[in-house]
């Protein structure tokens, strides 16, 4: 497989399906208002994190145990008995605490918290199989369509009227759209497991399920304590400023998606000096993206909340700063993606064990004495203690070399980027009659990443040889 052409297809894939999303919110935004926005992250936020509880580490188990290549069905199969166990049993606990789930939402919907929890599951034990499967490029295409889905039903129904209620049932109707898609692309087929099968699948998701309250925490943890000590619209200016912050990590995402399996087959196989070599590369491009996403939210990060409306323009005190824990925080992912691909998920549990308490922790003491600008601080913090704990860790089991010198010419055509869209703002408003806040955002993001990759190109022998290793000539 070539690996960097898989990496740009899933992140081509993503780039489309979140651009389709941010219509998408935009129009919430627009419409409905920062309340509304904000009650919908947090349903999203405790969802997640009941979805969590309920897969347990099993589909990281399923892909790592089915890219070993040996009983493929045998392992879906256990995963996905496992998993429908779980999430029934969940269910039904959110049926019989339904009260305070209402009331912490401010609406009745813990109906469809079951149901978004039930298709939640669904998808993730059909994404994990194709993981492992090594059909990666499949999982990440599925993702534009499952979002394109899930947009204009979400669109269609809040336009006629439906509001919160609308967005989540849209939410549901794309996931199991997603999941019955993914079903019907697996070469494996449900067949009766044996007990070694779920043996094998505890073995290691006793560990790895901490990579997923890791994820989690990072990605939820604020977004839910928000929602107690401050007012929804808050909550709905934060989750957009946090929805840019994501949007730039696209690419890492695709990276350690393709990288795992691929990680997990050389390590299965011996092939040490491959895994090093994969593991060099993740921390090579794993900034590609986000290091000019950084330096462009300080520059921009008015102008980009502006588009969702006046209200959320508070929400650029933040932005750069979960920016640059989602920068900090790539780097820490790629780390504990390679420690899980070798097999070593008691290193991993304890990093993310180290990452969990320091964020929640910060979490608590600066959102209840600073806000949400508190918030941002904590993951920022919490994202930097993590990749320092991974990285020795890791060298600690891989003897790979840190690409100092990639890294610090990303910043350096990083920096000329944001020299060339200071200089291009100030030139638009005040030598030309462009005065439209989205199409001005539309440009100096077309010249910055324009300018950012051409000198990069220029610079880096490494970065022109991937381009031309991978280009389809």
């Amino acid at each position: 497989m070539r690996i960097g052409q898989t990496s740009f297809a899933v992140f081509a894939s993503k780039l489309v399906g979140s651009a389709l999303g941010f219509v998408a919110t935009l129009y919430f935004a627009r419409t409905l208002g920062a309340e509304v926005l904000g009650q919908y992250a947090l349903v999203l936020a405790l969802v997640a994190w009941l979805t969590l509880a309920g897969n347990l580490g099993i589909s990281s188990a399923v892909t790592k145990r089915m890219s070993e290549g040996e009983s493929p069905s045998a392992y879906a199969s256990a995963g996905a008995v496992t998993i429908a166990a779980l999430g029934f049993v969940l269910g039904a606990l959110v049926v019989v605490f339904r009260g305070p789930v209402n009331a912490y939402v401010g609406e009745p919907i813990a109906p469809l918290v079951v149901a978004l929890l039930l298709v939640g599951l669904f998808g993730s034990v059909a994404n994990s199989a194709l993981n492992g499967e090594r059909k990666v490029h499949l999982t990440g295409l599925l993702t534009p369509v499952g979002i394109a889905v899930r947009s204009l039903v979400q669109i269609g129904l809040v336009v006629v009227g439906f509001e919160l209620v609308g967005m989540l049932v849209g939410y549901a109707v794309g996931s199991v759209f997603v999941g019955v898609v993914a079903l019907s692309l697996l070469s494996v087929r449900f067949v009766r497991p044996a007990r070694e099968h779920f043996e094998d699948l505890y073995e290691y998701a006793k560990f790895s399920w901490l990579g997923g309250l890791q994820s989690r925490s990072f990605n939820d943890v604020d977004v839910l304590l928000l929602g107690v000590f401050v007012q929804p619209s808050l909550v709905g200016v934060y989750s957009a400023a946090w929805s840019i912050a994501t949007f730039l990590t696209l690419f890492d995402s695709a990276i350690s998606s393709t990288l795992f399996p691929e990680l997990s087959r050389a390590d299965a196989k011996g092939q040490r000096d491959a895994v090093e070599t994969l593991v060099e590369d993740s921390l090579t491009y794993g900034g590609l993206v986000l290091i000019p996403g950084l330096l462009g939210g300080m520059l921009l990060g008015n102008r980009l909340l502006r588009i969702y409306g006046q209200e959320f323009v508070r929400g650029a005190s933040v932005l750069w700063i979960l920016i640059a824990a989602t920068l900090l925080y790539g780097y820490q992912k790629q780390l504990l993606n390679a420690l899980n691909g070798i097999d070593r998920p008691r290193a991993a549990f304890r990093i993310n064990a180290a990452f969990i308490g320091v964020n929640v922790v910060l979490n608590v003491a600066l959102i209840s004495t600073v806000g949400f600008v508190g918030a941002a601080i904590a993951t920022a913090v919490s994202a930097a203690v993590g990749v320092v704990v991974a990285l020795f860790t890791l060298r600690s089991e891989v003897a790979f070399a840190i690409p100092f010198g990639e890294i610090l010419r990303q910043f350096g055509a990083g920096a000329a980027m944001a020299a060339v869209v200071y200089a291009a703002e100030i030139l638009i408003e005040t030598a030309t009659s462009l005065n439209h806040n989205f199409a001005t955002v539309v440009l100096l993001v077309a010249v910055g990443a324009t300018t950012y990759f051409l000198v990069l190109f220029g610079i880096s022998a490494t970065f022109r040889s991937t381009v031309f290793e991978n280009s389809p000539v």
